[in-house]
């Protein structure tokens, strides 16, 4: 019996949204809620492994929602971005999961930061991950806005949680910010509605090109804002520092590893889909510079953990916005593998930081020292992916920004090398801030009294953490199958065709 793989689109939705009802029922029982939540994300990734496969090795597959026709009904569709993008963002949610778990998280004897049983943990997790696979499997503009509001509400409650006063200030402005984005997104739908007659991107990717250029060029400028907010792109990038280190450290971690990324995916998608061509190209290389030099330089000016990398998260996603800038195949393929590396880092890196904060009280440099004495494992699983952030040779960040690079270069305009100059002095400033946590908090003598009484770290949160530093490994390791994959990507997303005629083709 020959099963049709489209079965499987919809399921990296449906699972987490099914398995959010059953931990709700189960909200008493924290070991069965746990149980869910880890067997749901589990097949998710399973799930997502069997659609990067199916489109390496073939077309894009997409499929209507309840048979409706392509014009009326929800479009889904998968092709190698959408898949090694599902693939990635689970893993890591997977990891969050694990990690709390190990940390007591929504347990019923939890006592960790102050924090009361928060049964409600899971459910939103795994909301969050239904928000982000909908918003990258959505063929159409409206359903990539829902799934921006179910990442906007999940969010919000995880950023909240233990209701301190910290917490819910950050989430009021957190909330404030993405309202404003999700409000000049819906604006632009009504737009690009109002212009063409449809938001199915397929069909836009066709009638686009018979408006004005001013209209082009306005739509064009009206998506990017929306998406740019959410990325935290310069000058739209202040709000980030101050939301996420106050939230503990696996929700700061799935945030610093996810949220910006769908808005980096949103753009991604939508230039090459839509609006192909250098029209706005000039003003995304200067964004992608300035947001790499400001965001660094606000790392080297904090003195706790979580505000730098918080600011390098913010840095690198400049880095990112540099390969789609480009627009050559080699350019987005580059931005595609360092938003996976990325993804992968800079998540593992808020783990570790949970782990410091768990040993040590704090996660400021002014109250911490002598790590590497008390804590070597932990010492270890911060210096690999903090390596990797930095680029050192030969893992994967190198690799990343050596292709980047490597993309400008094939470009050749002045301002690619200018750009090209300021991902240089990026990466060896993002060297110097982590070295600068290193020295002083690992390496330089032990701090006579600790703010807060450290406790002990379990095999619980050391083996989540373990696994995604080895995840990070093997994109050094697996770097050239990944390129290759990441080749073909750009390819088709250049050329568009395979994506419009898995659409249109229904």
């Amino acid at each position: 019996m020959n099963i049709d793989p489209t079965v499987l689109i919809p399921l990296p939705v449906v699972i987490p949204l099914v398995a959010a009802g059953l931990t709700l029922v189960t909200s008493r029982l924290a070991w069965i809620q746990r149980a869910i939540s880890g067997t749901a994300l589990g097949l998710v990734v399973a799930v997502s492994a069997a659609l990067v496969w199916l489109t390496d090795h073939g077309d894009p597959m997409a499929m209507v929602v309840g048979n409706w026709s392509v014009t009326e009904g929800i479009v889904l569709i998968v092709d190698r971005l959408s898949a090694l993008m599902l693939l990635v963002s689970t893993v890591v949610t997977l990891g969050v999961m694990l990690f709390s778990a190990g940390r007591g998280i929504s347990s019923d004897d939890d006592e960790h930061d102050g924090e009361a049983p928060l049964p409600i943990f899971h459910p939103t997790l795994l909301v969050l991950s239904a928000g982000v696979s909908t918003t990258f499997l959505t063929g159409d503009l409206f359903h990539m806005y829902v799934g921006f509001e179910m990442l906007l509400f999940a969010s919000f409650v995880l950023l909240t949680l233990g209701g301190t006063q910290d917490r819910v200030r950050a989430g009021i402005n957190y909330v404030l910010v993405n309202l404003l984005s999700s409000m000049v997104f819906l604006t632009a739908i009504g737009m690009v509605y109002a212009a063409t007659g449809t938001v199915n991107l397929a069909r836009l990717a066709q009638r686009l090109p018979l408006l004005s250029e001013d209209t082009q060029l306005a739509l064009q400028l009206m998506l990017l804002l929306g998406f740019s907010i959410k990325a935290a792109v310069f000058p739209m990038s202040a709000w980030l520092p101050d939301s996420y280190p106050t939230a503990s450290a696996p929700v700061t971690a799935v945030f610093a590893g996810l949220l910006t990324k769908v808005g980096v995916y949103a753009i991604l998608r939508t230039q090459t889909l839509l609006f192909p061509g250098d029209r706005v190209q000039t003003m995304l290389l200067v964004a992608a510079v300035l947001t790499m030099l400001v965001g660094i330089l606000g790392a080297v000016a904090q003195d706790d953990i979580k505000r730098i990398l918080s600011y390098t998260l913010v840095s690198h996603i400049g880095y990112m916005l540099f390969g789609i800038a480009l627009g050559n195949q080699a350019g987005v393929s580059a931005a595609i593998f360092y938003v996976v590396h990325h993804i992968l880092v800079q998540t593992t890196l808020f783990l570790v930081t949970g782990l410091v904060e768990l040993r040590a009280g704090s996660t400021s440099l002014k109250s911490l020292g002598g790590l590497i004495g008390i804590a070597p494992l932990t010492s270890l699983l911060y210096f690999i992916p903090a390596m990797n952030l930095s680029g050192i040779p030969p893992l994967s960040g190198f690799l990343g920004k050596v292709g980047l690079i490597q993309a400008g270069v094939e470009q050749g305009s002045p301002l690619a090398y200018v750009v090209i100059g300021g991902a240089l002095l990026t990466s060896l400033i993002t060297l110097y801030a982590m070295a600068r946590v290193w020295a002083r908090a690992f390496w330089r003598d032990p701090v006579e009294e600790a703010p807060q009484a450290p406790q002990k770290i379990t095999a619980g949160v050391i083996i989540p953490t373990a696994l995604l530093v080895a995840c990070t490994m093997s994109l050094t390791v697996f770097a050239g199958p990944l390129y290759r994959m990441t080749d073909a990507a750009a390819l088709a997303l250049l050329e568009r065709t395979p994506y419009i005629t898995a659409v249109l083709g229904l």
